[in-house]
């Protein structure tokens, strides 16, 4: 029988188009980082070492520990003072330019002020004060679409956009107060449409805080549908500390209201701003695993992910309580919470018994692993989740393992049948 190649590799070609289209890949889960101090910790010299004390690209640090997400907040006409100015478009410009260069997907958040936005305060930029409503509409209108489109025009399609940063009692007040929610509305949809003009695939999120508390959301989003705003996704912030409790408290809180959320409005719910105690970091990272837990477990995989405000702000030079930096430059192990996400490990597993070392290592290392039963099952993984090696001990330790990897961050998988531990490892060359 004579073969036709052409035309069996015109339908392989159609079957592989068809199964594209019918099944798309699953988007990647946000587990992001805010970075809006960056520049300015930069360019006052600040230093960021990586977890074996190398100084190194901050963006990088933050690549190696699982973000794959940076969010921008942009002001109208800010100040230059270091920690309340800063984020005009310029500069959020150059930022997405960097965070693109490195991978990363980017999510801008607008403030509509010429400094922080928040639940507390929405204060109008200056050069709008004295506006009328209708000049109002026009103003956000027009800066939502000018910071978009220069970032379209510099190669930068943002994944998201926030209209509005902790809007829980509207923005622009007095004027798009939730006292006049028909008025916040139309200043909301103005927002949309400017986003959508520049790029129909941009997702526009309208972000409150407490999101663990759905009384209050049901409050906001139940107004909003009823006044017709326009958006893709829910945004919340979430802040244990700022609440004066453990997150243990208020966890399965979160996790019902994300999951109401999503089936009251039909909408994707985001964990847009999250954060805890840097010298508490172990809490930290048992909270933010837990988050990520909570948002993963939104049905029909509505929810999207988990992002830390500001982690790499360490609290000598921006006096933020609720980093994951320490005081030498370097990550603390809060932020290893991100490595645990999309691995293939189970990110509740935590290291407890193992010991790894020396960790750093260069390309070999020890493990020491405290339980009574043998033998034990090792495996590491790159961040993709990819298992590069494997091997088996038979006692509490064992000769070294030589690792003919490449130099990153990975995780090893110590299993004796009844019980698993984690352990981060820094490979060096």
């Amino acid at each position: 029988m004579k073969l036709n190649y052409r035309r069996i590799a015109t339908i392989l070609c159609t079957l592989f188009l068809v199964m594209v289209f019918m099944f798309p890949a699953r988007a990647q889960f946000v587990r992001g980082a805010d970075i809006g101090w960056l520049d300015q910790m930069e360019v006052t010299g600040y230093k960021f070492y990586s977890d074996n004390g190398v100084q190194q690209n901050c963006l990088q640090i933050l690549k190696d520990h699982g973000i794959n997400t940076f969010r921008l907040r942009v002001w109208v006409n800010p100040s230059n003072h270091k920690i309340n100015g800063h984020c005009s478009r310029n500069e959020v410009v150059k930022m997405a330019l960097r965070a693109q260069e490195i991978g990363m997907r980017v999510m801008i958040d607008f403030h509509y002020s010429d400094s922080w936005a928040d639940p507390g305060k929405q204060n109008k930029p200056a050069a709008w004060e004295g506006h009328s409503f209708p000049g109002l509409l026009t103003d956000v209108y027009d800066h939502t679409y000018e910071i978009l489109d220069t970032l379209k025009q510099s190669g930068v399609i943002p994944a998201w956009v926030q209209i509005g940063n902790e809007i829980t009692w509207g923005m622009l007040w007095p004027d798009g107060s939730t006292d006049n929610w028909p008025r916040l509305a139309q200043l909301l949809n103005m927002g949309y449409d400017a986003a959508k003009a520049v790029d129909p695939s941009i997702k526009v999120i309208v972000h409150i805080d407490q999101g663990h508390d759905n009384y209050r959301c049901r409050t906001f989003y139940d107004n909003a549908e009823a006044q017709g705003v326009r958006y893709d996704i829910i945004g919340l912030s979430y802040y244990p500390y700022w609440q004066g409790s453990d997150y243990r408290v208020t966890i399965n809180m979160l996790g019902n209201n994300l999951k109401n959320m999503a089936a009251r409005y039909g909408k994707e719910v985001m964990v847009v701003e999250v954060g805890g105690d840097f010298a508490l970091a172990q809490n930290t990272y048992d909270m933010l695993v837990a988050v990520m837990v909570k948002v993963q477990a939104v049905p029909d995989k509505m929810g999207l992910g988990v992002i830390y405000w500001e982690p790499e702000g360490e609290k000598s030079w921006s006096g933020y309580q609720l980093s994951c930096w320490g005081a030498g430059g370097k990550p603390t192990i809060a932020l290893d919470a991100f490595l645990w996400h999309d691995t293939g490990i189970d990110p509740l597993q935590k290291p407890r018994e193992a010991v790894i070392y020396p960790n750093p290592c260069q390309g070999s290392l020890h493990i020491k692993f405290n339980i009574p039963e043998y033998p034990c099952d090792i495996r590491i993984f790159n961040l993709e989740g990819r298992m590069v090696n494997k091997l088996q001990i038979n006692g509490p330790s064992c000769s070294p393992v030589k690792l003919d990897l490449m130099p990153g961050i990975y995780l090893v998988k110590i299993d004796d049948g009844t019980r698993t531990v984690i352990e981060k490892l820094v490979l060096n060359r």
